[in-house]
């Protein structure tokens, strides 16, 4: 699996998908003892809730027999937004007859407060308060009673590293069905939990089915103005420019720069365009039926707002400020500077750190990896084409003289179609040149040699990605699958091509690097057959103190469409503090990519369980995960990996870049 964009010949169009990764995956702990900003995973005693009122109320109530009463204990998280939560915590003292005491929540943030100010034990230490959430025959029950606007109705549940055994979780479900005159289901916040509910036969809504529900999707906040522009068709969507704020009906393989974005279908976070639209710094949005709730603002320019717990669209009679390709967008920084002296392939097991200034961050990562990750982990095997070969190929064809004829050309700078027209006119001179024969000795020499002539990918490694600003993800050809020896050499060229992929070059433009400054550098891996395949970020990419945190994104079989963003992927949060898995996301595909055995892919039907990935693989690949980040430098990354087997295989690993808008 590859990040960078899959060149594909015949294979049809993958189907729309959804995948929601929002709001309340988990109630926060008693343990928990400061607030911080609320990830939209989690719902937490923190400082988003509506001001408390310390002073009215009683402590607790018994029962609860009115939304009133529910709403003189509760606490609201966002209040008068998209994302308002209403929620209260609850206590059951099982040595005092099952009774429950349902809590003034402004008042006291957390269950152990409310234990210790009713005196209901003399002291609780931090032993026997973690026995509240792992012993089967602990004194309390600890959880928390919300309104799913979404839903709607009532549930109840408890933190996601919370035991419950069968026998606990049936004598919760009785108190609180006795207490509560409101319908009520049980809410799961992990595998766990799912598991145990599913054993006593008892009914409940789960985090996935809560985040199908969501109708708003902060992917990236800030503000942005532009012309708010309704794209349904591929022809217009290749009409957008920077100053623009398209609103899509689902997220495409690529996108050019542009002001802001909204969708109407929900996507994984990790998709090219959602990862591109961070380093962009532009807001990015998930509304549903944004097409129509939107349409009255079409060709019209507004000022994009978008917040962790709403969006605002205000109509403008004219832009503020004359929008330009660059604004609101970061400036990278300067582009590594290719060492060009390196002409001999390098085999992965021979690159480190250092080597990026002839291979790339890419391949320089994975020759790190490879030496350090086993036996948790394993790089396939792989060589290097170093800048060097880029280069001459680029003095052989005259490209930098091209290249300037082409920008001088009337329309060029200007027009965005006359733009794509020429570039695309440039990939093609590239890719179809006649090969220097010398190199292409070279080359099949090092595929034969090293990699016994067997399947490869044939990928980028420039120094325009994988960059601690600029990531570069999608934006450059990946080959998959090639088995011959003279398609090897035609796939180079091809990723050689890829610097002028339309979307790559607006990319760089927008974030003002230099277009004759870009080296190209290729990595020719073994080819992996993955059983599933996908993404993973080393901590929560909504709130960065989470450090405790995997996000993972799987597939079945090989893992392109997991970063095309075009179908629902499996996603699952691992805590590495409460040891639970969190299910986003299962994959709804029906089918999957395989190697063909001619070269390229090959789609074919999913048959058995649609479940990816099991709880010991996941705490495993958050372990992998975690190597990885200490062997990089200590930096959260943004990892690729494969499943062969009972073998994990980490396919590349860059910096994970997270910047709002400035």
């Amino acid at each position: 699996m590859d990040r960078s964009r899959t060149h594909l010949a015949g294979l049809a169009s993958p189907r729309a998908w959804m995948a929601m990764l929002l709001l309340l995956c988990c109630v926060v702990p008693a343990l928990a003892q400061t607030a911080r900003k609320p990830s939209p995973y989690e719902h937490r005693q923190g400082s988003d809730a509506a001001p408390a009122q310390p002073s009215e109320g009683p402590d607790y109530l018994s029962r609860l027999d009115s939304r009133a009463q529910f709403m003189q204990l509760a606490r609201v998280y966002n209040a008068g937004t998209a994302l308002e939560m209403p929620h209260l915590i609850f206590v059951i003292d099982r040595q005092d007859a099952a009774r429950i005491y349902y809590i003034n929540t402004p008042r006291f943030a957390l269950h152990e407060q409310f234990v210790r100010r009713q005196r209901l034990v003399r002291s609780l230490d931090k032993a026997t308060l973690n026995a509240q959430y792992r012993d089967p025959q602990r004194r309390f029950l600890f959880g928390t009673l919300s309104w799913q606007r979404d839903l709607p109705g009532y549930t109840y549940e408890f933190w996601e590293g919370d035991v419950l055994s069968a026998a606990l979780l049936r004598q919760t479900d009785a108190v609180v069905r006795a207490s509560f005159r409101e319908p009520i289901r049980f809410k799961t916040n992990s595998t766990q939990h799912e598991q145990v509910a599913s054993a006593v036969g008892l009914a409940h809504v789960s985090q996935e089915a809560l985040l199908r529900e969501q109708r708003f999707l902060p992917l990236n906040t800030g503000r942005a103005e532009g012309r708010l522009r309704i794209v349904r068709s591929e022809a217009q969507l290749r009409t957008l420019s920077p100053r623009d704020i398209p609103v899509l009906d689902e997220v495409p393989i690529a996108l050019a720069p542009v002001a802001g974005l909204v969708t109407q279908r929900p996507s994984t976070l990790l998709s090219h365009v959602n990862l591109l639209a961070k380093g962009w710094g532009i807001p990015n949005v998930y509304i549903r039926d944004a097409q129509d709730a939107l349409r009255q603002y079409d060709g019209r320019w507004v000022a994009l707002e978008v917040t962790h717990n709403d969006y605002r669209v205000t109509p403008l009679t004219r832009p503020a400020r004359t929008p330009s390709a660059t604004a609101h967008r970061p400036v990278a920084a300067n582009l590594p500077r290719p060492d060009l002296s390196v002409v001999a392939l390098k085999p992965l097991a021979a690159l480190r750190a250092r080597d990026s200034s002839h291979c790339g961050v890419k391949a320089a990562n994975l020759g790190t990896l490879k030496a350090v990750l086993p036996p948790a982990a394993r790089v396939p095997d792989g060589f290097c084409v170093p800048f060097s070969h880029y280069q001459a190929m680029v003095q052989r064809l005259q490209v930098a003289e091209r290249l300037r004829e082409l920008q001088r050309r009337p329309g060029f700078n200007t027009d965005p179609d006359v733009r794509r027209a020429a570039l695309a006119a440039l990939r093609t001179e590239i890719a179809t040149a006649v090969p220097d024969p010398a190199f292409v000795r070279t080359l099949e020499g090092q595929w034969r040699g090293q990699l016994q002539g067997g399947a490869v990918f044939v990928r980028s490694s420039s120094n325009s990605e994988d960059l601690p600003g600029f990531s570069g993800a999608g934006l450059y050809t990946t080959v998959p699958n090639v088995t011959r020896a003279e398609a090897v050499a035609k796939a180079v060229q091809t990723v050689w091509a890829s610097v002028y992929n339309f979307e790559a070059y607006e990319a760089r433009a927008a974030a003002g690097l230099r277009q004759d400054a870009v080296a190209m550098a290729v990595l020719v891996q073994r080819a992996a057959p993955s059983d599933s395949s996908g993404v993973m970020i080393t901590r929560d990419p909504f709130d960065a103190g989470r450090r405790h945190i995997t996000y993972i994104s799987a597939k079945r079989g090989l893992g392109i469409r997991v970063v095309e963003g075009k179908r629902q992927a499996e996603q699952v949060m691992y805590s590495a503090w409460s040891k639970a898995v969190q299910v986003l996301s299962r994959s709804a595909e029906d089918t999957q990519l395989v190697a063909s055995a001619a070269g390229g892919v090959r789609e074919v039907p999913i048959t058995g369980s649609r479940q990816v990935l099991t709880d010991a693989l996941i705490a495993r690949l958050a372990k992998v995960g975690a190597a990885t980040k200490q062997a990089l430098g200590g930096v959260d990354q943004d990892i690729e990996w494969a499943v062969v087997g009972d073998e994990v295989l980490i396919l590349q690993s860059r910096p994970y870049v997270d910047r709002s808008t400035r």
